[in-house]
């Protein structure tokens, strides 16, 4: 991946976030129709604010995201702005998540910043981490 330098008013940055979340509970309820919306909702949140995916990974019972956000974004909320607006979305949409679970996401979420590793090690991860998984276990 070649280092792509964006610029606003004020600010040249290149700055990517690692975000992790859970459904509550960690339950594997990400499959099927449910994760083909998540993924189209996280792509129209991300187009909603000029932020560039660059890899994604939804497994039963977590989502891997590799984003580049604008720098006046914190990690907070750009972890909150995708578990809000695809927790409404989803829950609306597909009622026995409203069943099953209390709230969709759980309250927490893990946020690395790029540049301890490199920016392709992460992608290279996201993309190949479900070959790397013991079998059977789904797990992070």
């Amino acid at each position: 991946m070649i280092r792509q330098v964006r610029t606003s008013p004020g600010a040249a940055y290149d700055l990517g976030y690692h975000v992790v979340w859970c459904p509550k509970y960690r339950r594997p309820v990400l499959g099927g129709r449910v994760k083909t919306r998540l993924e189209e909702l996280i792509h129209a949140k991300a187009d909603e604010h000029g932020w560039q995916i660059v890899a994604l990974e939804v497994m039963p019972d977590h989502v891997h995201l590799f984003v580049k956000p604008h720098p006046k974004n914190s990690p907070s909320y750009v972890a909150n702005q995708f578990k809000g607006f695809t927790s409404h979305h989803l829950r609306a949409e597909f009622p026995h998540l409203r069943s099953r679970l209390p709230t969709l996401w759980s309250r927490s979420y893990f946020a690395a910043t790029v540049g301890a590793v490199s920016a392709e090690t992460v992608q290279r991860y996201i993309e190949t981490w479900y070959e790397r998984a013991p079998k059977g276990d789904g797990h992070a």
